[in-house]
C-alpha cells in the first residue's frame, strides 16, 4: 500500500532571475512524497505561469485521484506512469513529480540507485552549466563573477544580445551557450549566430517562437552554430516534429511528465542522429537529482538549479565546478530536510 503525501514549499532565490518572458525572487514549488513500508520516495515539480501550472491545479490534480494512487501497486515505475499518466493527461508537470517519486521510491525498495538499475555507467558524464539570467551588464558580469564556471548558459532575448556576450566573454574563458527563450526571429538568428560563432558559444537554444517550425527550418539550414530545442520540445511526440529544425532537444522532465517519458524520448532522440540535452526549471535538490539519473545519456545538461536557490529543502546530488556526484543514498538518492 502507497501512502501520498503533497508538500508544496517557496525556494528563494540568490539572484532575481530573468528571462525573456518571466522575472521571479522566489520559484514555488510542489514535493510529492510517496512512502512504502520504512521507504519514501521523493518528487518535484515547479510551478510556471507560461505553461500554466500552478501549485494549486497540481495539488487538486493529485488529491483527485489519491486513492488510484495510494492503490497502485509499484511493481515498476513505468506501469505505474502507463496506469497515472491517463488519469493526469491534462497536468504533466504533476505527473512528472509522482513518476519521480515513484522511480525514487522503486529504487529505494530494490536498494539501488536508479542509474545503475538502468544499466549506466558513469565513467562519461556531461558537465552541467551555470545560468546567467537577464539583468544589467554590470549585474550579469557579477554574476558571473561570484561563480567560475567552465560552462555558462546566458540568457537573452534584449535588444543588446551580442554585446552582452562580448563583455561577457572579456571576463572568462569558459564555454558559453545562449538561450533566448523564443524572443528572436529568422534573420535576427541568423545574423546573432554568425556574430557569437567566434565569441566561443557552443550552441543556441530555442531562439524563436515555438510554433515558428517554419522559421526554424529556415534557421537551421542557414544558421551556423547549433539549434537546440526546448520550447518546440514538450512531449514524446515533438522529438520527431524537431528533427530537421534543429540539431538537438533540450528534454524538461516537468514538460513531458517525468523521467519515464524523458528516457523514450532520449532514445528517440539518438535514433534520430540529435543531441541530447536534459534541462531544470529552477528545482531544488529533489529534482535535480532525478535528473542526474540521466546523465551516461546525455551530450548536455542544464542542471544548476538548486546552486541558484539561497535554501535548498533536499539533499542529494551535489555539484563541483559543472561536476556532478551522486548520493550514496539508493533510488535517485534524494532526502527531504524541510
Amino acid at each position: 500500500m502507497l501512502k501520498l503525501t503533497i508538500r508544496s514549499f517557496n525556494l528563494p532565490l540568490r539572484h532575481t532571475f530573468t528571462i525573456s518572458y518571466d522575472s521571479r525572487d522566489v520559484q514555488e514549488t510542489l514535493i510529492v512524497e510517496l512512502q512504502h513500508g520504512e521507504h519514501k520516495g521523493y518528487g518535484e515539480a515547479t510551478s510556471n505561469p507560461y505553461y500554466g501550472f500552478t501549485i494549486e491545479n497540481m495539488t487538486n490534480a493529485l488529491e483527485s485521484i489519491r486513492e488510484q494512487i495510494e492503490g497502485a501497486e509499484l511493481n515498476s515505475p513505468e506501469a505505474f506512469w502507463g496506469q497515472m499518466q491517463p488519469l493526469l493527461a491534462d497536468n504533466p508537470f504533476a505527473l512528472c513529480a509522482l513518476d519521480m517519486a515513484a522511480n525514487d521510491l522503486y529504487g529505494k525498495m530494490k536498494g539501488q540507485p536508479l542509474y545503475r538499475m538502468w544499466g549506466l555507467e558513469t565513467d562519461r558524464m556531461p558537465l552541467t552549466d551555470y545560468t546567467i539570467g537577464i539583468d544589467t551588464v554590470e549585474n550579469m558580469v557579477k554574476k558571473l563573477k561570484e561563480c567560475p564556471w567552465p560552462i555558462y548558459k546566458i540568457k537573452l532575448g534584449t535588444p543588446d544580445d551580442v554585446r552582452i556576450v562580448q563583455e561577457l566573454r572579456r571576463h572568462t574563458d569558459a564555454v558559453f551557450r545562449v538561450d533566448a527563450n523564443c524572443a528572436w526571429g529568422v534573420e535576427q538568428t541568423i545574423e546573432n549566430a554568425r556574430q557569437l560563432k567566434p565569441l566561443g558559444v557552443e550552441f543556441i537554444e530555442q531562439p524563436m517562437r515555438a510554433t515558428d517550425m517554419d522559421g526554424m527550418k529556415q534557421v537551421y539550414e542557414r544558421a551556423v552554430l547549433p539549434l537546440i530545442a526546448d520550447e518546440s520540445c514538450i512531449t514524446e511526440g515533438d522529438v520527431a516534429k524537431c528533427h530537421g529544425h534543429f540539431h538537438g532537444v533540450n528534454i524538461k522532465l516537468v514538460k513531458c511528465g517525468g523521467l519515464t517519458p524523458a528516457r523514450r524520448m532520449i532514445a528517440e532522440a539518438k535514433k534520430l542522429g540529435m543531441k541530447v540535452m536534459v534541462g531544470c526549471m529552477t528545482e531544488s535538490t529533489v529534482g535535480i537529482s532525478a535528473i542526474a539519473q540521466l546523465l551516461p545519456l546525455l551530450d548536455y545538461v542544464d542542471m544548476d538549479g538548486a546552486l541558484l536557490l539561497s535554501k535548498d529543502i533536499a539533499t542529494g546530488v551535489t555539484i563541483d565546478y559543472g561536476r556532478v556526484s551522486y548520493s550514496t543514498l539508493n533510488g535517485t538518492g534524494t532526502e527531504l530536510i524541510a
